[in-house]
């Protein structure tokens, strides 16, 4: 037994001394990779970061006149949305897309779209989804990397569609505008993505809007042949050290087109918390929704933010009643 003991001891001393060397080897490495693992991660092409800054930045008014650059750098003109976003749709009628025996128009879920916010220390930031198909989206990841452009989520908006469509998420921020503008560009260069046409005259849709809306409990807006309602989350929201403006990145948004007789095809998103996704997974279930997607648009918001892409086709009522629960579950408020 005291052999055995002895020999244990041994055992327990080799062991030990081996241990301190092998800490004492690595800690060189360990060392020189702590600063690289706390480094704050840029939050755009500029590479301005929340410590830099050291307090949340919020966005400023700005006017039409204000992104006349950015608009030339695009090649299309774009609109203002809450006094803070401007917002420029770039449609793609080039493309045939079938989804679940129905032929998507562009304005239900084959629109990019991209937004720009002045900041009150002067620097942008940009945000969008942008549709590309298959065979578009690595030269069109590649030429955003060149440019500094960031993609902060690839994902589908449809189940099932011909062709294959997908749908990123891209993100910078830096002090010029048009430089951020001209990089997207060269992203959309390389897609199908169709040039602007004028504005047509906006045509009624063959939808019971007054019982949609009563079931759902705020008006909605006829835009692009298609009914959209909009919901926004009531919490501010930040992106690194920037603040949001109201429905940037954090829009519940259900949109019908109508199919004729009262039916439509809905394709939407619904954004939520952590605590609220699994009510809102069940809720659309529960009333037939297919879900397609569950994931993030934004890689350092605070709150954390979840997002889920659903597909319902059916009388257009009906299919208000079956959302309203997954509304109810969140914490939105409807977009005047």
């Amino acid at each position: 037994m005291t052999g055995d003991r002895q020999q244990d001891t041994n055992t327990r001393a080799v062991t030990s001394r081996r241990r301190v060397l092998a800490a004492a080897a690595l800690a060189p490495v360990l060392t020189a990779a702590g600063p690289a693992a706390a480094r704050p991660r840029p939050t755009g092409a500029a590479g301005m970061t929340g410590a830099e800054h050291g307090r949340l930045v919020r966005p400023v008014p700005t006017t039409l006149a204000d992104w006349t650059g950015v608009a030339r750098a695009l090649g299309r003109t774009g609109n203002m949305l809450r006094g803070t976003n401007y917002h420029t749709g770039f449609p793609r009628r080039d493309l045939h897309v079938v989804s679940d025996g129905v032929v998507v128009t562009p304005g239900l879920a084959l629109g990019t779209h991209v937004a720009f916010v002045r900041y009150a220390d002067g620097s942008t930031m940009l945000m969008g989804d942008v549709v590309v198909t298959e065979d578009e989206l690595q030269q069109v990841t590649d030429a955003w990397q060149e440019h500094g452009i960031e993609q902060t989520a690839l994902h589908k908006h449809l189940l099932a569609q011909t062709p294959d469509i997908w749908w990123t998420h891209v993100h910078a921020h830096g002090r010029d505008a048009v430089a951020l503008a001209r990089g997207l560009r060269a992203g959309f260069d390389r897609t199908g993505t169709p040039p602007a046409l004028p504005p047509g005259p906006a045509a009624p849709v063959d939808l019971d809007t007054a019982g949609m809306e009563a079931v759902l409990g705020t008006k909605g807006s006829v835009e692009d042949g298609l009914y959209k309602i909009l919901f926004v989350r009531r919490e501010t929201i930040a992106d690194g050290h920037l603040i949001l403006p109201p429905g940037l990145g954090s829009t519940s948004a259900f949109n019908f087109q109508p199919l004729g007789g009262g039916r439509a095809a809905l394709s939407g998103d619904c954004v939520m918390l952590a605590h609220e996704v699994q009510n809102v997974l069940k809720a659309l279930r529960r009333g037939g929704i297919k879900l397609v997607e569950l994931h993030n648009h934004h890689l350092a918001e605070s709150p954390r933010l979840f997002f889920t892409h659903f597909w319902a086709v059916g009388d257009g009522v009906e299919l208000a009643r079956a959302v309203r629960p997954a509304v109810v579950a969140t914490d939105v408020v409807p977009v005047a």
